[in-house]
């Protein structure tokens, strides 16, 4: 365990000016537009692979996200996170809740994920992204959506997603294919 955290240090304390970054690139940063590349699923195993998932579970914890995607720190890569707290939860206040339809969801991890939609209407709410910070605007989103993916331990996985989820899935999946930012 010692080694691996000593590991986890030099990987985190290298230069800030190389990805994976320790912040979220801002609208204008080029990565946002690069186009997204596929993850070969034989690396998702290797170390290195496994430390940008805890880096990027760190800054999405410091930056109070609901998502974050390997682009937004500055790696080109079809990945991404999601995860919605009892805290994000509890900040919103219940009467939102219900009309968003919010849920927690536990911390799930998407790699080179493709999305269907199962529920075509759709559903307008003010969304903001990290990437683009101090600015909201009301976004219409498909209700419900269903996602394939693997997780972060090469497991295939198929996920369905309505309401606030959705929401998320669908925004980092703009992210992945250069659609906002």
């Amino acid at each position: 365990m010692r080694k691996i955290k000593r590991a986890f240090r030099r990987f985190v304390y290298q230069s800030e000016s190389k990805p994976p970054y320790f912040h979220i690139t801002q609208v204008g940063d080029p990565v946002l537009r690069t186009p997204t590349l596929p993850v070969n699923l034989e690396v998702i195993q290797f170390f290195q692979f496994q430390m940008v998932i805890k880096q990027m579970k760190i800054i999405m914890e410091i930056y109070d996200t609901f998502g974050l995607s390997a682009c937004q720190i500055g790696l080109p890569w079809k990945v991404f996170m999601i995860q919605v707290t009892e805290k994000h939860l509890k900040d919103v206040g219940e009467n939102l809740m219900k009309i968003r339809e919010m849920e927690v969801i536990p911390l799930q991890v998407f790699i080179n994920p493709t999305i269907r939609i199962i529920d075509h209407r759709l559903v307008s709410f003010p969304e903001v992204c990290a990437s683009v910070r101090g600015y909201s605007a009301e976004v219409p989103r498909a209700r419900e959506v269903e996602i394939k993916a693997f997780n972060e331990s090469s497991e295939e996985v198929t996920v369905r997603f309505k309401g606030w989820a959705a929401r998320i899935i669908q925004h980092e999946m703009d992210h992945l294919n250069n659609h906002r930012s």
